[in-house]
């Protein structure tokens, strides 16, 4: 190591350079995945540094959700490693209830991110065995760029990273407001208005029952088939009773058991516009990613008309929308509710471990860990109890070698961050 860096004793040429040794992993996002993989780091004795582009830890939560959001499954499937919910928050936690619990638990664990520091690129060096990553922080109208080096890279920026945007005909000539779902906050402000949400995800039906109750007459966007359940099944959680099911029955059945269950409380969708896929819903999650609806209201909304659902958009004009069936509606506000990409691709300069789609290539339980010191936490699909098993997983892998090397090594003395310049 002592040949790859110059201590320095020059402050001016150090910020000059700003080139900064981290002795542990730098974890890239500050969202629940983050945050676990630091608690899990910090139990392991394992020095880290986490870098967040954002002011805050849950950006996407504190600043890119509606108001009425709550958790959709059960508080103890997406609570973090070593920390349970407290016991008299409600079985399915507010938005605000989970933030509080991102912050105990950021405090609990002593886990200070650097808010305003937005990765640029980051690569391996393969002459030093080091990772590389090139940092812009903001303060005001203050920039300053930086450059970490470290054996390990955690990317926890997860899979919603960035707004998807879709391409619709006549979406410039719009004459209405348009806003993705990540800037809606309530319906307050569509009251009395014709509002197309487009996207039939968990996001867009919830978005369109909010509407509705705040008396505005929203139209859902269903171009493809969905698989909507009802959160619950005979008192129990659909997400827990599956969970049960598969630890005795193949998944083939389990999907087969809960499109019976799901026949029974909600009758048959179809007639309502909301078609069913071939795969099963299971099957399907973990195929192509594709979560299924889990019903909190609005197939109520859709029965009684409050709610309409229509087909794919033609086209868009000035206060109406071409549907492909020939219908025209017309609109004074859109929502898109097409949901969010991971944004790795843009940052990480690396091609083996990471498709082009910005998520690990190996299927889980295997895309967790990579060549040379990378990870990946927060990509499985499979929600905060995913991103938890990730999270303990590299914990352990990480703080083996460093336990190892700390015990060769007792004698050794080492801030946790040194000031260097670098000599490659």
């Amino acid at each position: 190591m002592e040949n790859l860096f110059r201590l320095v004793d020059n402050d001016q040429d150090f910020f000059s350079r700003r080139c900064i040794w981290v002795n542990g992993p730098v974890i890239v996002g500050a969202g629940p995945s983050g945050l676990a993989t630091a608690a899990c780091l910090r139990e392991q004795g394992v020095p880290f540094m986490v870098l967040e582009r954002a002011d805050c830890i849950a950006s996407l939560w504190q600043r890119r959700t509606y108001d009425r959001l709550k958790l959709h499954l059960p508080k103890q499937f997406c609570q973090l490693p070593n920390l349970p919910f407290p016991q008299d928050f409600p079985e399915y936690p507010s938005k605000k209830q989970f933030i509080d619990y991102l912050e105990s638990y950021a405090r609990k664990f002593n886990i200070n991110p650097k808010f305003n520091e937005c990765v640029q690129s980051c690569r391996y060096d393969e002459t030093s065995g080091l990772w590389r990553v090139k940092t812009v922080a903001t303060c005001g109208s203050n920039r300053t760029e930086f450059e970490y080096i470290c054996r390990w890279l955690v990317v926890a920026t997860g899979e919603n990273a960035e707004c998807v945007m879709p391409e619709i005909e006549g979406l410039g000539e719009f004459k209405g407001e348009i806003i993705h779902a990540a800037d809606y906050k309530s319906g307050e402000n569509f009251k009395g208005k014709n509002v197309l949400v487009v996207g039939c995800g968990n996001s867009g039906m919830e978005l369109s029952l909010d509407l509705c109750n705040y008396n505005a007459s929203p139209s859902i966007v269903c171009r493809s088939s969905v698989h909507v359940l009802p959160r619950e099944i005979f008192g129990k959680s659909t997400f827990e009773l599956a969970c049960l099911m598969m630890q005795w029955l193949p998944l083939w059945l389990v999907d087969k058991l809960l499109l019976i269950f799901a026949w029974l409380v909600l009758g048959n969708i179809e007639k309502y516009g909301l078609k069913r896929p071939s795969q099963g819903p299971l099957q399907l999650k973990n195929t192509k990613g594709k979560t299924p609806v889990l019903d909190i209201g609005t197939l109520e909304k859709i029965r009684s008309g409050d709610i309409k659902v229509v087909p794919g958009i033609k086209r868009l004009s000035n206060d109406s929308a071409e549907l492909v069936n020939g219908e025209n509606l017309d609109v004074d506000a859109v929502v898109l509710a097409t949901g969010y990409r991971s944004n790795v691709p843009s940052w990480l300069q690396e091609g083996e471990f990471f498709s082009k789609n910005g998520f690990p290539k190996s299927p889980f339980p295997n895309g967790w860990k990579g060549n040379s010191g990378l990870y990946a936490v927060g990509f499985t699909r499979r929600g905060l109890s995913g991103a938890s098993s990730d999270a303990m997983k590299i914990a352990q892998d990480i703080g083996q070698v460093w336990k190892q090397e700390t015990k060769q090594k007792k004698q050794r003395t080492t801030a946790c961050h040194r000031r260097c310049i670098s000599q490659f």
